[in-house]
Protein backbone atom coordinates (compact mmCIF):
# COMPACT_ATOMS: atom_id res chain seq x y z
CA UNK A 1 0.00 0.00 0.00
CA UNK A 2 2.86 2.34 0.84
CA UNK A 3 4.72 1.49 -2.47
CA UNK A 4 1.15 2.72 -4.39
CA UNK A 5 1.04 5.75 -2.50
CA UNK A 6 4.26 6.36 -3.56
CA UNK A 7 3.76 6.01 -7.03
CA UNK A 8 0.28 7.93 -6.99
CA UNK A 9 2.55 11.11 -6.35
CA UNK A 10 4.54 10.33 -9.46
CA UNK A 11 3.40 12.57 -12.35
CA UNK A 12 3.21 9.46 -14.92
CA UNK A 13 1.23 7.25 -12.73
CA UNK A 14 -1.05 10.59 -12.45
CA UNK A 15 -1.48 11.23 -16.39
CA UNK A 16 -2.07 6.93 -16.66
CA UNK A 17 -4.94 7.20 -14.46
CA UNK A 18 -6.17 10.12 -16.34
CA UNK A 19 -5.68 8.55 -19.79
CA UNK A 20 -7.52 5.52 -18.43
CA UNK A 21 -10.04 7.39 -17.36
CA UNK A 22 -10.87 9.31 -20.53
CA UNK A 23 -9.77 6.23 -23.04
CA UNK A 24 -11.94 3.65 -20.75
CA UNK A 25 -15.64 5.97 -20.90
CA UNK A 26 -14.95 6.94 -24.43
CA UNK A 27 -14.70 3.50 -25.53
CA UNK A 28 -17.26 2.02 -23.11
CA UNK A 29 -20.05 4.76 -24.81
CA UNK A 30 -19.07 3.55 -28.08
CA UNK A 31 -19.33 -0.53 -27.25
CA UNK A 32 -23.32 0.42 -26.91
CA UNK A 33 -23.32 0.84 -30.62
CA UNK A 34 -20.76 -1.92 -31.06
CA UNK A 35 -22.77 -4.06 -29.37
CA UNK A 36 -26.51 -2.83 -30.96
CA UNK A 37 -24.59 -3.09 -34.21
CA UNK A 38 -23.21 -6.52 -34.03
CA UNK A 39 -19.80 -5.00 -35.19
CA UNK A 40 -17.58 -6.80 -32.88
CA UNK A 41 -15.45 -9.19 -35.38
CA UNK A 42 -15.44 -6.21 -38.03
CA UNK A 43 -13.78 -4.38 -34.89
CA UNK A 44 -11.34 -6.79 -34.35
CA UNK A 45 -10.52 -7.37 -38.19
CA UNK A 46 -9.86 -3.56 -38.18
CA UNK A 47 -7.72 -3.76 -34.81
CA UNK A 48 -5.15 -6.03 -36.57
CA UNK A 49 -4.77 -3.55 -39.31
CA UNK A 50 -2.88 -1.46 -37.24
CA UNK A 51 -0.06 -3.48 -37.20
CA UNK A 52 1.07 -2.61 -40.54
CA UNK A 53 0.05 1.07 -40.63
CA UNK A 54 2.26 1.61 -37.79
CA UNK A 55 5.28 -0.39 -38.66
CA UNK A 56 5.10 1.65 -42.32
CA UNK A 57 5.05 4.71 -40.50
CA UNK A 58 8.31 3.22 -38.61
CA UNK A 59 9.77 2.50 -41.82
CA UNK A 60 9.52 5.98 -43.35
CA UNK A 61 10.13 7.86 -40.15
CA UNK A 62 12.95 5.86 -38.56
CA UNK A 63 11.40 6.53 -35.22
CA UNK A 64 8.12 5.55 -33.02
CA UNK A 65 5.86 8.62 -32.14
CA UNK A 66 2.40 9.08 -30.78
CA UNK A 67 1.49 11.68 -33.75
CA UNK A 68 3.00 8.89 -36.50
CA UNK A 69 1.23 5.63 -34.93
CA UNK A 70 -1.85 7.21 -34.88
CA UNK A 71 -1.61 8.04 -38.29
CA UNK A 72 -0.60 5.45 -39.87
CA UNK A 73 -3.16 3.08 -37.79
CA UNK A 74 -5.84 5.43 -39.31
CA UNK A 75 -5.08 5.43 -42.73
CA UNK A 76 -4.86 1.84 -42.78
CA UNK A 77 -7.69 0.88 -40.94
CA UNK A 78 -9.44 3.08 -43.21
CA UNK A 79 -8.04 1.72 -46.15
CA UNK A 80 -8.95 -1.78 -45.24
CA UNK A 81 -12.42 -0.31 -43.97
CA UNK A 82 -13.71 1.70 -47.02
CA UNK A 83 -11.66 -0.93 -49.68
CA UNK A 84 -14.18 -3.74 -48.11
CA UNK A 85 -16.96 -1.21 -48.84
CA UNK A 86 -15.63 -0.86 -52.64
CA UNK A 87 -15.39 -4.43 -53.26
CA UNK A 88 -18.91 -4.91 -51.97
CA UNK A 89 -20.71 -2.28 -53.95
CA UNK A 90 -18.81 -3.35 -57.27
CA UNK A 91 -19.02 -7.55 -56.43
CA UNK A 92 -21.92 -10.26 -55.21
CA UNK A 93 -19.26 -10.93 -52.21
CA UNK A 94 -20.70 -10.00 -48.44
CA UNK A 95 -18.56 -7.22 -46.67
CA UNK A 96 -17.54 -10.06 -43.96
CA UNK A 97 -15.74 -12.27 -46.68
CA UNK A 98 -14.42 -8.95 -48.17
CA UNK A 99 -13.03 -7.29 -45.12
CA UNK A 100 -11.51 -10.85 -43.73
CA UNK A 101 -9.53 -10.75 -46.88
CA UNK A 102 -8.12 -7.42 -46.70
CA UNK A 103 -7.52 -7.83 -42.79
CA UNK A 104 -5.41 -10.94 -43.36
CA UNK A 105 -3.37 -9.77 -46.09
CA UNK A 106 -2.65 -6.42 -44.29
CA UNK A 107 -1.75 -8.28 -40.86
CA UNK A 108 0.82 -10.49 -43.13
CA UNK A 109 2.25 -7.41 -44.20
CA UNK A 110 3.18 -6.21 -41.62
CA UNK A 111 4.57 -9.64 -39.60
CA UNK A 112 6.54 -9.52 -42.67
CA UNK A 113 7.50 -5.60 -42.47
CA UNK A 114 8.37 -6.21 -38.54
CA UNK A 115 11.81 -8.16 -39.24
CA UNK A 116 12.83 -4.19 -40.73
CA UNK A 117 12.13 -2.20 -37.91
CA UNK A 118 14.97 -1.68 -35.67
CA UNK A 119 12.55 -0.02 -32.55
CA UNK A 120 11.08 -3.50 -31.78
CA UNK A 121 11.27 -3.13 -28.47
CA UNK A 122 9.29 0.00 -28.54
CA UNK A 123 7.09 -1.35 -31.03
CA UNK A 124 6.23 -4.42 -28.73
CA UNK A 125 5.14 -2.24 -26.10
CA UNK A 126 2.98 -0.51 -28.37
CA UNK A 127 1.55 -3.44 -29.74
CA UNK A 128 0.34 -4.76 -26.06
CA UNK A 129 -0.49 -0.99 -24.45
CA UNK A 130 1.76 1.84 -22.67
CA UNK A 131 -0.47 3.60 -21.00
CA UNK A 132 2.30 4.00 -17.92
CA UNK A 133 4.24 6.03 -21.01
CA UNK A 134 1.92 8.74 -21.75
CA UNK A 135 3.00 12.68 -22.04
CA UNK A 136 0.71 15.53 -21.85
CA UNK A 137 -0.10 15.68 -25.09
CA UNK A 138 -0.90 12.25 -25.49
CA UNK A 139 -4.11 13.30 -22.66
CA UNK A 140 -4.51 16.25 -25.21
CA UNK A 141 -5.44 13.49 -28.20
CA UNK A 142 -7.49 11.57 -25.30
CA UNK A 143 -9.28 14.56 -24.72
CA UNK A 144 -9.97 15.62 -28.22
CA UNK A 145 -11.19 12.17 -29.19
CA UNK A 146 -13.15 12.02 -26.27
CA UNK A 147 -15.10 14.94 -26.88
CA UNK A 148 -15.42 14.79 -30.63
CA UNK A 149 -16.93 11.08 -29.94
CA UNK A 150 -19.37 12.17 -26.89
CA UNK A 151 -20.64 15.32 -28.88
CA UNK A 152 -20.95 13.73 -31.41
CA UNK A 153 -22.62 10.89 -30.19
CA UNK A 154 -25.15 12.34 -28.24
CA UNK A 155 -25.84 15.13 -30.89
CA UNK A 156 -26.75 12.58 -33.29
CA UNK A 157 -27.94 9.97 -31.07
CA UNK A 158 -31.69 9.69 -32.14
CA UNK A 159 -30.54 9.32 -35.92
CA UNK A 160 -28.21 6.73 -35.16
CA UNK A 161 -30.34 4.74 -33.12
CA UNK A 162 -32.90 5.28 -35.50
CA UNK A 163 -30.63 3.65 -38.58
CA UNK A 164 -29.27 1.18 -36.53
CA UNK A 165 -33.28 -0.31 -35.49
CA UNK A 166 -34.96 0.51 -38.62
CA UNK A 167 -33.25 2.21 -41.66
CA UNK A 168 -36.20 2.31 -44.06
CA UNK A 169 -38.14 4.05 -41.56
CA UNK A 170 -35.15 6.19 -40.94
CA UNK A 171 -34.62 6.92 -44.71
CA UNK A 172 -38.65 8.15 -44.97
CA UNK A 173 -37.95 10.63 -42.50
CA UNK A 174 -35.16 11.73 -44.48
CA UNK A 175 -32.48 10.90 -42.26
CA UNK A 176 -29.28 10.35 -44.20
CA UNK A 177 -28.89 6.38 -43.42
CA UNK A 178 -25.69 6.51 -45.44
CA UNK A 179 -24.11 9.23 -43.62
CA UNK A 180 -25.34 8.05 -39.87
CA UNK A 181 -23.53 4.86 -41.55
CA UNK A 182 -20.34 6.42 -41.85
CA UNK A 183 -20.33 8.58 -38.51
CA UNK A 184 -20.81 5.25 -36.63
CA UNK A 185 -17.95 3.70 -38.38
CA UNK A 186 -16.07 6.88 -38.32
CA UNK A 187 -16.82 6.74 -33.70
CA UNK A 188 -15.70 3.41 -33.89
CA UNK A 189 -12.58 4.23 -35.43
CA UNK A 190 -12.10 6.36 -33.66
CA UNK A 191 -12.49 4.86 -30.06
CA UNK A 192 -10.20 2.29 -31.55
CA UNK A 193 -7.28 4.40 -31.91
CA UNK A 194 -7.23 6.43 -28.55
CA UNK A 195 -7.87 2.58 -26.92
CA UNK A 196 -4.32 1.11 -28.96
CA UNK A 197 -1.99 3.06 -26.52
CA UNK A 198 -3.88 2.14 -23.67
CA UNK A 199 -3.82 -1.73 -24.44
CA UNK A 200 -2.65 -2.09 -27.52
CA UNK A 201 -4.53 -2.65 -31.14
CA UNK A 202 -4.74 -6.77 -30.79
CA UNK A 203 -6.72 -6.65 -27.15
CA UNK A 204 -8.19 -2.82 -28.29
CA UNK A 205 -11.31 -5.21 -29.13
CA UNK A 206 -11.85 -5.59 -25.51
CA UNK A 207 -12.44 -2.07 -24.64
CA UNK A 208 -14.95 -1.65 -26.96
CA UNK A 209 -17.06 -4.76 -26.80
CA UNK A 210 -17.02 -5.71 -22.97
CA UNK A 211 -18.65 -2.88 -21.11
CA UNK A 212 -21.78 -2.65 -23.42
CA UNK A 213 -22.24 -6.39 -22.86
CA UNK A 214 -21.82 -5.81 -19.33
CA UNK A 215 -24.58 -3.83 -18.97
CA UNK A 216 -26.64 -5.11 -21.17
CA UNK A 217 -27.19 -8.20 -19.18
CA UNK A 218 -29.00 -5.89 -16.38
CA UNK A 219 -31.29 -3.63 -18.83
CA UNK A 220 -33.14 -3.85 -21.76
CA UNK A 221 -32.91 0.14 -22.72
CA UNK A 222 -30.66 1.22 -24.60
CA UNK A 223 -29.51 4.65 -23.55
CA UNK A 224 -28.49 2.65 -20.33
CA UNK A 225 -25.89 1.05 -22.37
CA UNK A 226 -23.95 3.90 -23.61
CA UNK A 227 -23.78 5.64 -20.49
CA UNK A 228 -23.72 2.49 -18.59
CA UNK A 229 -20.78 1.94 -20.43
CA UNK A 230 -18.83 4.48 -20.26
CA UNK A 231 -19.04 4.33 -16.66
CA UNK A 232 -18.12 0.76 -16.20
CA UNK A 233 -15.17 1.64 -19.06
CA UNK A 234 -13.75 3.97 -16.90
CA UNK A 235 -13.61 2.18 -13.85
CA UNK A 236 -12.22 -1.12 -15.11
CA UNK A 237 -9.83 0.76 -16.47
CA UNK A 238 -8.65 2.72 -14.05
CA UNK A 239 -9.08 0.06 -11.24
CA UNK A 240 -6.65 -2.24 -13.64
CA UNK A 241 -4.19 0.86 -13.67
CA UNK A 242 -3.76 0.83 -9.59
CA UNK A 243 -4.22 -3.18 -9.36
CA UNK A 244 -0.70 -3.27 -11.67
CA UNK A 245 1.95 -2.30 -9.80
CA UNK A 246 1.36 -4.14 -6.95
CA UNK A 247 0.71 -7.40 -9.11
CA UNK A 248 3.80 -6.17 -11.08
CA UNK A 249 1.93 -6.91 -14.18
CA UNK A 250 1.52 -5.16 -17.79
CA UNK A 251 -1.33 -2.45 -17.72
CA UNK A 252 -3.00 -3.23 -21.18
CA UNK A 253 -3.44 -7.19 -19.83
CA UNK A 254 -4.52 -6.01 -16.79
CA UNK A 255 -7.05 -3.82 -18.08
CA UNK A 256 -8.46 -6.39 -20.47
CA UNK A 257 -8.61 -9.06 -18.15
CA UNK A 258 -10.08 -6.79 -15.39
CA UNK A 259 -13.13 -6.02 -18.18
CA UNK A 260 -13.25 -10.22 -18.44
CA UNK A 261 -13.26 -10.69 -14.87
CA UNK A 262 -16.26 -8.36 -14.48
CA UNK A 263 -18.34 -9.86 -17.39
CA UNK A 264 -17.92 -13.31 -15.51
CA UNK A 265 -19.12 -11.65 -12.22
CA UNK A 266 -22.16 -9.87 -14.25
CA UNK A 267 -23.38 -12.92 -15.93
CA UNK A 268 -23.63 -14.61 -12.56
CA UNK A 269 -25.02 -11.95 -10.70
CA UNK A 270 -27.52 -10.93 -13.62
CA UNK A 271 -31.36 -10.84 -12.35
CA UNK A 272 -32.69 -10.66 -15.85
CA UNK A 273 -30.54 -13.18 -17.51
CA UNK A 274 -31.17 -16.65 -18.16
CA UNK A 275 -29.07 -18.89 -20.31
CA UNK A 276 -32.06 -21.00 -21.07
CA UNK A 277 -34.33 -18.28 -22.43
CA UNK A 278 -34.41 -15.73 -25.59
CA UNK A 279 -33.31 -12.62 -24.20
CA UNK A 280 -35.56 -9.17 -25.35
CA UNK A 281 -33.90 -6.92 -28.09
CA UNK A 282 -32.67 -4.13 -26.67
CA UNK A 283 -35.65 -1.05 -26.30
CA UNK A 284 -35.23 2.54 -27.51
Amino acid sequence: MSELLEILDMPFFRRALVAAALIGFTNGFVSGFVLLRRSSLTLSALSHTMLPGIVIVVLITGSLTQAGAFMGALLASLFVGLGSIAITRHTRLPQSTALAIFFTTAFALGVLMLKYVHTSQDLEEWLFGSILSVSDADLKVFFAIACFTLLSATLFMRPLLLTLFEPNVAAVQGVGVRWMNYLLYALMIFALMASFQAVGPILSIGLLVVPGAIVSLFTNHTRWLFWGGGVVGCISAVLAVVISIPLNIPTGPAIVLVLGALFILAYFCSPNYSPFKRSPKPQQ
